[in-house]
């Protein structure tokens, strides 16, 4: 397993990060060889947010009760959630801030966050606000790092004006088919090719230029909500006979490769796997320690669509 360094987090941060936000139909026993299986392939990182299950901070309660770390375990892993999303409206005002991560820490049955993500940008912000939140937390010891999801590098530096801590990750939906954060990089200065629009305002150099962490989440999806490209041949049989080629070569499986593809990007992207099934789990993380070569990488990203001008 490939490790990443946070800035202010202390427990080590894997590359692949377990999501938990469809576990709220299982059953005690089977999340905790879930997590087990993801502690076994070396993921030390677990994914929540406030909203994920059918109710606020269900799926927090599910893996708080079923899920008991001992104090030594606790501090090798690294527990990060998700605030600022609310029935019809985003909120990053200090008070919804405060409230959510109490809530997640009692649902959670932990006495701090690793890490606290601001979930979806908020046009609302005072980014004052956002500052004393952060500033509670941090100096009441219920949150040790900072970041956010799915911002530009605008709304990051908006937030920088008045936020004191630095903000260490930004998770983004990326995946090899779904890949404009790298794509427009790639064909940039080429006109009337789709591809060269940035639609992120260059955020994956801005990351790298700030150190700051990208976190992928939906990393086998196709597109925003169309399912998963491992297997679909009728769309994307040329990419998965090279996921396939090169997971005999390599070792492991498609899932292997795919995550391969994003954990050896330079910028250290970790990936945030949404899967309940726990060989799915091992599979992904045993593509951690996959480095593919510059021509295996680019190989994956024609067959993924994308254009090498």
């Amino acid at each position: 397993m490939k490790f990443v360094e946070l800035d202010s987090v202390t427990a080590p941060a894997s590359s692949v990060i377990l999501g938990l936000m469809r576990i709220e139909p299982l059953d005690d026993q089977q999340i905790r060889t879930l997590v087990g299986t993801a502690m076994d392939a070396g993921v030390t990182v677990f994914d929540h947010a406030d909203i994920y299950g059918t109710e606020r901070h269900a799926c927090e309660r599910r893996f708080g009760g079923a899920v008991s770390f001992t104090a030594s375990q606790r501090e090798q892993v690294m527990l990060q959630s998700k605030v600022g999303i609310r029935d019809g409206f985003y909120d990053f005002s200090s008070r919804h801030i405060l409230d959510t991560v109490d809530e997640s820490l009692d649902a959670l049955r932990t006495d701090h966050l690793d890490l606290l993500l601001l979930h979806r940008p908020d046009t609302l912000m005072e980014p004052a606000e956002v500052a004393a939140a952060f500033d509670t937390l941090q100096s009441a010891g219920k949150v040790r790092a900072f970041g956010v999801s799915n911002h530009t590098p605008g709304q990051i530096e908006l937030l920088k004006t008045a936020v004191t801590q630095p903000l260490v990750a930004n998770q983004v939906q990326l995946s090899v088919t779904h890949a404009p954060l790298i794509a427009a990089g790639v064909a940039a200065n080429i006109a009337g090719l789709d591809q060269s629009v940035s639609r992120d305002n260059g955020l994956l150099d801005y990351s790298r230029v700030h150190g700051m962490t990208l976190q992928a989440w939906s990393p086998f999806q196709k597109g925003t909500s169309d399912g998963v490209f491992l297997g679909d041949r009728e769309n994307y049989a040329e990419l998965n006979d090279v996921l396939d080629e090169l997971a005999t070569e390599y070792g492991v499986t498609p899932t292997g490769i795919a995550t391969a593809w994003i954990t050896r990007h330079p910028a250290n992207i970790q990936v945030v796997l949404g899967t309940t099934t726990p060989s799915r789990v091992s599979e992904a993380a045993a593509g951690s320690d996959v480095d593919l070569t510059r021509a295996q990488w680019y190989r994956i990203f024609r067959a993924a669509g994308h254009t090498l001008p």
